[in-house]
Protein backbone atom coordinates (compact mmCIF):
# COMPACT_ATOMS: atom_id res chain seq x y z
CA UNK A 1 0.00 0.00 0.00
CA UNK A 2 1.30 3.45 -0.96
CA UNK A 3 1.65 5.88 1.93
CA UNK A 4 1.54 9.66 1.78
CA UNK A 5 2.50 12.14 4.48
CA UNK A 6 -0.80 13.22 6.09
CA UNK A 7 0.81 16.18 7.89
CA UNK A 8 2.20 17.58 4.64
CA UNK A 9 -1.16 17.18 2.93
CA UNK A 10 -2.95 18.76 5.87
CA UNK A 11 -0.68 21.80 5.69
CA UNK A 12 -1.53 22.20 2.01
CA UNK A 13 -5.25 21.80 2.73
CA UNK A 14 -5.09 24.57 5.33
CA UNK A 15 -3.69 26.87 2.65
CA UNK A 16 -6.26 25.77 0.08
CA UNK A 17 -9.43 25.92 2.18
CA UNK A 18 -9.86 29.72 2.36
CA UNK A 19 -9.49 29.99 -1.41
CA UNK A 20 -11.92 27.10 -1.89
CA UNK A 21 -14.45 28.92 0.28
CA UNK A 22 -14.03 32.03 -1.85
CA UNK A 23 -14.57 29.95 -5.01
CA UNK A 24 -17.66 28.32 -3.51
CA UNK A 25 -19.16 31.65 -2.47
CA UNK A 26 -19.80 32.38 -6.17
CA UNK A 27 -19.18 28.99 -7.67
CA UNK A 28 -16.64 28.76 -10.47
CA UNK A 29 -15.55 25.17 -9.89
CA UNK A 30 -16.82 23.79 -13.19
CA UNK A 31 -17.17 25.04 -16.74
CA UNK A 32 -20.65 26.43 -16.12
CA UNK A 33 -19.22 29.02 -13.69
CA UNK A 34 -22.82 29.59 -12.59
CA UNK A 35 -21.90 31.80 -9.63
CA UNK A 36 -24.22 29.99 -7.21
CA UNK A 37 -23.48 30.94 -3.57
CA UNK A 38 -22.47 27.51 -2.24
CA UNK A 39 -21.71 28.88 1.21
CA UNK A 40 -25.31 30.06 1.40
CA UNK A 41 -28.58 28.80 -0.04
CA UNK A 42 -27.41 28.65 -3.66
CA UNK A 43 -28.17 25.65 -5.86
CA UNK A 44 -26.21 25.70 -9.09
CA UNK A 45 -26.61 24.18 -12.51
CA UNK A 46 -25.59 20.86 -10.96
CA UNK A 47 -28.52 21.08 -8.49
CA UNK A 48 -26.15 20.44 -5.59
CA UNK A 49 -26.39 22.81 -2.67
CA UNK A 50 -27.02 22.20 1.01
CA UNK A 51 -26.92 25.67 2.44
CA UNK A 52 -23.65 26.27 4.25
CA UNK A 53 -20.68 24.76 2.42
CA UNK A 54 -20.13 22.25 5.23
CA UNK A 55 -22.38 19.47 3.93
CA UNK A 56 -22.20 17.11 0.97
CA UNK A 57 -24.43 14.36 -0.38
CA UNK A 58 -23.16 10.93 -1.32
CA UNK A 59 -24.83 7.62 -2.10
CA UNK A 60 -22.19 4.94 -1.60
CA UNK A 61 -18.70 4.50 -0.15
CA UNK A 62 -17.19 1.14 -0.87
CA UNK A 63 -14.04 -0.73 -1.92
CA UNK A 64 -14.46 -0.83 -5.70
CA UNK A 65 -12.75 -3.54 -7.74
CA UNK A 66 -14.09 -2.46 -11.13
CA UNK A 67 -11.70 0.43 -11.71
CA UNK A 68 -8.47 0.28 -13.72
CA UNK A 69 -6.01 -2.29 -12.27
CA UNK A 70 -3.51 0.30 -11.02
CA UNK A 71 -6.26 1.96 -9.00
CA UNK A 72 -7.60 -1.30 -7.57
CA UNK A 73 -4.37 -2.97 -6.46
CA UNK A 74 -5.06 -5.65 -3.86
CA UNK A 75 -7.39 -3.75 -1.55
CA UNK A 76 -9.67 -2.06 -4.07
CA UNK A 77 -10.23 1.61 -4.71
CA UNK A 78 -12.06 3.43 -1.90
CA UNK A 79 -14.82 4.92 -4.05
CA UNK A 80 -17.15 7.59 -2.67
CA UNK A 81 -19.98 8.32 -5.11
CA UNK A 82 -21.24 11.90 -4.76
CA UNK A 83 -24.77 12.87 -5.74
CA UNK A 84 -25.66 15.14 -8.67
CA UNK A 85 -23.27 16.28 -11.38
CA UNK A 86 -22.30 19.41 -13.26
CA UNK A 87 -23.09 17.66 -16.56
CA UNK A 88 -26.47 16.35 -17.68
CA UNK A 89 -25.50 13.39 -19.85
CA UNK A 90 -28.41 11.81 -21.68
CA UNK A 91 -26.70 8.41 -21.51
CA UNK A 92 -25.39 8.47 -17.93
CA UNK A 93 -25.09 5.00 -16.38
CA UNK A 94 -25.05 6.59 -12.91
CA UNK A 95 -28.30 8.48 -13.54
CA UNK A 96 -29.80 7.36 -10.22
CA UNK A 97 -27.31 9.56 -8.38
CA UNK A 98 -26.24 12.08 -11.03
CA UNK A 99 -29.74 13.07 -12.20
CA UNK A 100 -32.13 11.86 -9.50
CA UNK A 101 -29.80 12.81 -6.65
CA UNK A 102 -30.04 9.53 -4.74
CA UNK A 103 -27.92 9.62 -1.59
CA UNK A 104 -27.73 10.96 1.93
CA UNK A 105 -26.63 14.33 3.26
CA UNK A 106 -23.76 14.51 5.70
CA UNK A 107 -21.51 17.01 7.45
CA UNK A 108 -17.89 17.10 6.38
CA UNK A 109 -16.97 15.45 9.69
CA UNK A 110 -19.14 12.46 8.68
CA UNK A 111 -17.42 12.39 5.32
CA UNK A 112 -14.02 12.42 7.02
CA UNK A 113 -15.09 9.41 9.05
CA UNK A 114 -16.20 7.69 5.83
CA UNK A 115 -12.72 8.20 4.36
CA UNK A 116 -11.11 6.77 7.48
CA UNK A 117 -13.41 3.74 7.51
CA UNK A 118 -12.43 2.97 3.93
CA UNK A 119 -8.77 3.29 4.90
CA UNK A 120 -9.31 0.83 7.76
CA UNK A 121 -10.71 -1.66 5.24
CA UNK A 122 -7.41 -1.66 3.37
CA UNK A 123 -8.29 0.27 0.22
CA UNK A 124 -5.44 1.59 -1.92
CA UNK A 125 -6.76 5.15 -2.25
CA UNK A 126 -9.69 7.46 -1.65
CA UNK A 127 -11.50 7.73 -4.97
CA UNK A 128 -13.67 10.86 -5.14
CA UNK A 129 -16.27 10.09 -7.82
CA UNK A 130 -17.89 13.19 -9.38
CA UNK A 131 -16.66 15.47 -6.59
CA UNK A 132 -16.52 18.95 -8.13
CA UNK A 133 -19.95 20.17 -7.00
CA UNK A 134 -18.99 19.50 -3.35
CA UNK A 135 -15.38 20.61 -3.45
CA UNK A 136 -15.53 22.77 -0.30
CA UNK A 137 -16.95 20.15 2.13
CA UNK A 138 -14.72 17.49 0.55
CA UNK A 139 -11.60 19.56 1.23
CA UNK A 140 -12.78 20.18 4.79
CA UNK A 141 -13.31 16.44 5.22
CA UNK A 142 -9.86 15.64 3.86
CA UNK A 143 -8.27 18.13 6.25
CA UNK A 144 -10.09 16.52 9.18
CA UNK A 145 -9.19 13.00 8.00
CA UNK A 146 -5.52 13.88 7.49
CA UNK A 147 -5.46 15.25 11.04
CA UNK A 148 -6.47 11.74 12.10
CA UNK A 149 -3.84 10.02 9.96
CA UNK A 150 -5.35 9.48 6.50
CA UNK A 151 -2.24 8.42 4.60
CA UNK A 152 -3.30 7.01 1.21
CA UNK A 153 -3.46 8.74 -2.19
CA UNK A 154 -6.41 10.89 -3.26
CA UNK A 155 -7.91 10.12 -6.68
CA UNK A 156 -9.96 12.87 -8.33
CA UNK A 157 -12.42 10.95 -10.51
CA UNK A 158 -14.05 13.67 -12.58
CA UNK A 159 -16.11 14.14 -15.74
CA UNK A 160 -13.40 16.57 -16.90
CA UNK A 161 -15.61 19.68 -16.81
CA UNK A 162 -13.41 21.35 -14.19
CA UNK A 163 -12.18 24.90 -14.24
CA UNK A 164 -8.44 25.50 -14.53
CA UNK A 165 -8.75 27.60 -11.38
CA UNK A 166 -9.96 24.55 -9.47
CA UNK A 167 -7.28 22.25 -10.87
CA UNK A 168 -4.57 24.71 -9.85
CA UNK A 169 -6.07 24.99 -6.38
CA UNK A 170 -5.90 21.22 -5.91
CA UNK A 171 -2.20 20.98 -6.67
CA UNK A 172 -0.66 19.16 -3.72
CA UNK A 173 -4.05 17.80 -2.62
CA UNK A 174 -4.86 15.43 -5.47
CA UNK A 175 -2.36 12.65 -6.08
CA UNK A 176 -3.96 10.91 -9.08
CA UNK A 177 -6.07 12.77 -11.60
CA UNK A 178 -8.70 10.58 -13.28
CA UNK A 179 -10.57 12.83 -15.74
CA UNK A 180 -12.88 11.90 -18.56
CA UNK A 181 -12.49 13.39 -22.00
CA UNK A 182 -16.01 12.93 -23.31
CA UNK A 183 -16.16 15.02 -26.47
CA UNK A 184 -13.91 16.96 -28.82
CA UNK A 185 -16.62 19.03 -30.52
CA UNK A 186 -19.24 21.37 -29.04
CA UNK A 187 -22.24 20.03 -30.96
CA UNK A 188 -22.44 16.55 -29.38
CA UNK A 189 -21.39 18.02 -26.03
CA UNK A 190 -24.37 20.35 -26.16
CA UNK A 191 -26.80 17.73 -27.46
CA UNK A 192 -25.91 14.88 -25.15
CA UNK A 193 -24.46 16.60 -22.04
CA UNK A 194 -25.94 20.12 -22.23
CA UNK A 195 -22.51 21.78 -22.15
CA UNK A 196 -21.33 23.17 -25.48
CA UNK A 197 -18.14 24.47 -23.87
CA UNK A 198 -17.19 21.04 -22.56
CA UNK A 199 -14.40 20.39 -25.11
CA UNK A 200 -12.56 23.66 -24.47
CA UNK A 201 -13.03 23.39 -20.70
CA UNK A 202 -11.91 19.76 -20.50
CA UNK A 203 -8.88 20.30 -22.74
CA UNK A 204 -7.71 23.21 -20.60
CA UNK A 205 -8.27 21.23 -17.40
CA UNK A 206 -6.37 18.20 -18.71
CA UNK A 207 -3.45 20.37 -19.79
CA UNK A 208 -3.24 21.77 -16.27
CA UNK A 209 -3.56 18.36 -14.61
CA UNK A 210 -0.75 17.01 -16.76
CA UNK A 211 1.44 20.07 -16.13
CA UNK A 212 1.00 19.59 -12.37
CA UNK A 213 1.21 15.81 -12.05
CA UNK A 214 2.73 14.44 -15.26
CA UNK A 215 2.32 10.87 -16.51
CA UNK A 216 1.09 8.14 -14.22
CA UNK A 217 3.68 6.90 -11.73
CA UNK A 218 3.10 3.36 -10.49
CA UNK A 219 4.68 1.74 -7.44
CA UNK A 220 4.27 -1.99 -6.85
CA UNK A 221 1.43 -2.09 -9.36
CA UNK A 222 -0.54 0.77 -7.80
CA UNK A 223 -0.90 4.37 -9.03
CA UNK A 224 0.92 6.79 -6.74
CA UNK A 225 0.53 10.05 -8.69
CA UNK A 226 -0.02 11.42 -12.17
CA UNK A 227 -2.79 11.44 -14.76
CA UNK A 228 -4.92 8.65 -16.18
CA UNK A 229 -7.45 9.95 -18.71
CA UNK A 230 -10.60 8.03 -19.58
CA UNK A 231 -12.33 8.15 -22.92
CA UNK A 232 -15.67 6.46 -23.56
CA UNK A 233 -15.95 5.57 -27.25
CA UNK A 234 -19.42 6.49 -28.51
CA UNK A 235 -21.27 5.20 -31.60
CA UNK A 236 -20.46 6.88 -34.91
CA UNK A 237 -17.44 8.61 -33.32
CA UNK A 238 -19.66 11.17 -31.58
CA UNK A 239 -17.02 11.31 -28.85
CA UNK A 240 -14.38 12.42 -31.37
CA UNK A 241 -12.08 9.56 -30.45
CA UNK A 242 -9.66 10.03 -33.34
CA UNK A 243 -9.44 13.78 -32.78
CA UNK A 244 -8.86 13.12 -29.07
CA UNK A 245 -5.88 10.90 -29.77
CA UNK A 246 -4.46 13.35 -32.31
CA UNK A 247 -4.86 16.20 -29.84
CA UNK A 248 -2.99 14.31 -27.13
CA UNK A 249 -0.17 13.61 -29.58
CA UNK A 250 0.00 17.24 -30.71
CA UNK A 251 0.04 18.39 -27.07
CA UNK A 252 3.07 16.19 -26.39
CA UNK A 253 1.18 13.87 -24.04
CA UNK A 254 2.15 10.62 -25.72
CA UNK A 255 3.32 9.22 -22.38
CA UNK A 256 -0.04 9.78 -20.72
CA UNK A 257 -2.03 6.73 -19.61
CA UNK A 258 -5.30 6.35 -21.51
CA UNK A 259 -8.25 4.15 -20.59
CA UNK A 260 -10.21 3.52 -23.79
CA UNK A 261 -13.63 2.34 -22.66
CA UNK A 262 -15.89 0.07 -24.70
CA UNK A 263 -18.66 -0.05 -22.09
CA UNK A 264 -21.13 2.30 -23.78
CA UNK A 265 -24.71 1.10 -23.87
CA UNK A 266 -27.84 3.24 -24.18
CA UNK A 267 -28.79 4.14 -20.60
CA UNK A 268 -31.09 6.74 -19.05
CA UNK A 269 -32.54 8.87 -21.91
CA UNK A 270 -30.18 7.66 -24.64
CA UNK A 271 -32.90 5.81 -26.54
CA UNK A 272 -34.65 9.12 -27.21
CA UNK A 273 -31.66 10.06 -29.38
CA UNK A 274 -31.34 7.85 -32.48
CA UNK A 275 -27.61 8.57 -32.81
CA UNK A 276 -26.80 6.96 -29.45
CA UNK A 277 -29.70 4.53 -29.12
CA UNK A 278 -27.52 1.49 -29.83
CA UNK A 279 -24.47 -0.15 -28.23
CA UNK A 280 -20.99 0.37 -29.56
CA UNK A 281 -19.89 -2.18 -32.18
CA UNK A 282 -16.74 -4.27 -31.96
CA UNK A 283 -15.44 -2.67 -35.14
CA UNK A 284 -15.95 0.86 -33.85
CA UNK A 285 -14.00 0.13 -30.71
CA UNK A 286 -11.21 -1.91 -32.26
CA UNK A 287 -10.57 0.77 -34.89
CA UNK A 288 -9.99 3.36 -32.15
CA UNK A 289 -7.64 1.03 -30.28
CA UNK A 290 -5.70 0.39 -33.50
CA UNK A 291 -5.43 4.13 -34.14
CA UNK A 292 -3.98 4.71 -30.66
CA UNK A 293 -1.38 2.05 -31.41
CA UNK A 294 -0.63 3.62 -34.80
CA UNK A 295 0.01 7.00 -33.16
CA UNK A 296 2.51 5.42 -30.79
CA UNK A 297 0.64 5.52 -27.47
CA UNK A 298 2.11 2.85 -25.23
CA UNK A 299 0.13 3.26 -22.01
CA UNK A 300 -3.33 2.29 -23.25
CA UNK A 301 -5.82 0.27 -21.23
CA UNK A 302 -8.55 -1.51 -23.19
CA UNK A 303 -11.78 -3.23 -22.23
CA UNK A 304 -13.60 -6.33 -23.36
CA UNK A 305 -16.83 -5.62 -25.21
CA UNK A 306 -18.73 -7.41 -22.42
CA UNK A 307 -17.71 -4.61 -20.03
CA UNK A 308 -20.97 -2.77 -20.69
CA UNK A 309 -22.69 -5.37 -18.51
CA UNK A 310 -19.92 -5.86 -15.95
CA UNK A 311 -19.61 -2.14 -15.10
CA UNK A 312 -23.28 -1.17 -15.10
CA UNK A 313 -24.20 -0.14 -11.53
CA UNK A 314 -27.49 -0.25 -9.68
CA UNK A 315 -27.46 2.34 -6.91
CA UNK A 316 -30.63 0.93 -5.39
CA UNK A 317 -28.45 -1.93 -4.14
CA UNK A 318 -26.26 -1.75 -1.05
CA UNK A 319 -23.34 -2.85 -3.25
CA UNK A 320 -23.97 -1.01 -6.56
CA UNK A 321 -21.48 -3.00 -8.64
CA UNK A 322 -22.49 -6.52 -7.61
CA UNK A 323 -23.56 -8.50 -10.64
CA UNK A 324 -27.20 -7.98 -11.50
CA UNK A 325 -29.53 -10.95 -11.55
CA UNK A 326 -32.42 -9.26 -13.34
Amino acid sequence: MIRIDPDKKRRRLRVVLPEARRMASACSACGHACGAPRTGAGVGTCRAGLGDGDHARWQAATPHFGEEPMLVGRGGSGAVFFSYCCLRCEFCQNWQISRQGAGNNGHFSDLAQTFLKLRSRGVENINLVTPTQYILPILSALEAACARGLDIPIVYNTNGFDSVELVRLLDGVVDVWLPDMKYMAPEPAARFSHAANYPDTARAALRQMYAQAGPLHIENGVAARGVLVRHLVLPDDLSGSYDFLLWLRDEGMTDISISLMSQYSPQYRAKTHPEIARPLTVREYEDVVAYADKLGFENVLIQEMTSKDAYLPDFDREQPFHKRTD
